[in-house]
């Protein structure tokens, strides 16, 4: 691991993970299922060193991550499907390095570590492959794919990106794609500039932003599945992010369904865009009277 990773918290979530106690045998080593919460609860019960909630992100960030991609630890190995911030989220100790673990301070420690490191970059491929098969992939052009972690917030952006943008959109120019994995799962940096938008990593991007090229549009576009709409707060967040935009702003919040919708009825702000991902072929303007008028008789 990179010495980021060689310090007191990471050591910490790896005895956790494998159950070592104070004074128990490394060939007695477990690999329960844990997730960060009950792992930094079982630190602080077994070895004293208390971690603030507010630290949880940083372990994940700054040890677990790094545990995943190494090939030593699983995520989520027992439902791999289960979204990225879900707070049932686990992760375990692999089966090859458990077996490793279990022979540490023996003679065969050596060998069998070898044999281990030998075999490594075999396992971090193998399992970067098994995650990547349950990612949700999404096109966004005719020849570029990219992948989104599972559940049911990418289900949504996918809808948007593959059903909303070529009714209400057509010819538009995906801009920024966000994921609950990897905030900046695609982002089109020079079309954005070409536009007047100059949005650093630290602003809070929409989930989606497209460009509708004919009518130079930016449609800015929140999927929700857990957190709120395009309410009057986050209206007034994305005009200041995008104030240098020499392309409209659109507002558009998507919804899975209208009963989700019903929830958030109160907090949409007007002049702003609702669309629903299982009715989608409707658009819902929360715009007053600019499109009151009949429809033509069927």
């Amino acid at each position: 691991l990179p010495p980021a990773q060689q310090n007191e918290c990471s050591a910490l979530c790896l005895l956790a993970l494998l159950s070592l106690t104070p004074g128990k045998p490394w060939a007695d080593a477990e690999n329960p299922l844990m997730g960060i919460t009950p792992m930094m609860k079982w630190v602080g019960r077994h070895y004293g060193k208390i971690y603030a909630p507010n630290t949880r992100e940083t372990v994940r960030r700054q040890s677990m991550h790094q545990f995943c991609n190494a090939g030593l630890a699983l995520y989520n190995p027992d439902q791999p499907d289960r979204p990225v911030n879900s707070p049932k989220a686990a992760y375990q100790v692999a089966p090859t390095t458990l077996d490793l673990l279990r022979t540490f301070g023996t003679p065969s420690w050596h060998d069998n570590l070898a044999t281990y490191l030998a075999q490594h970059k075999t396992l971090v491929a193998r399992y970067a492959k098994e995650r990547k098969q349950n990612c949700i992939p999404v096109k966004i052009a005719p020849d570029t794919d990219i992948t989104l972690s599972p559940g049911e917030h990418s289900e949504l952006i996918r809808a948007m990106i593959e059903d909303f943008a070529p009714r209400f959109s057509p010819g538009s120019k995906l801009i920024y794609v966000g994921d609950t994995g990897h905030k900046w799962s695609h982002f089109d940096e020079a079309l954005l500039a070409r536009l007047g938008g100059a949005v650093n990593s630290h602003g809070k991007m929409p989930d989606v932003v497209l460009h509708y090229v004919k009518r130079n549009w930016l449609l800015l576009a929140e999927a929700v599945t857990s957190h709120g709409p395009v309410d009057g707060k986050r209206h007034a967040e994305l005009a200041e992010l995008f104030a240098g935009s020499t392309a409209g702003l659109v507002y558009v919040t998507a919804f899975p369904n209208r009963a989700i919708m019903g929830r958030y009825l109160p907090e949409i702000a007007w002049e702003t865009e609702v669309w629903v991902a299982d009715a989608p072929s409707h658009l819902i303007h929360f715009n007053g009277a600019r499109f009151l008028g009949p429809y033509p008789n069927p």
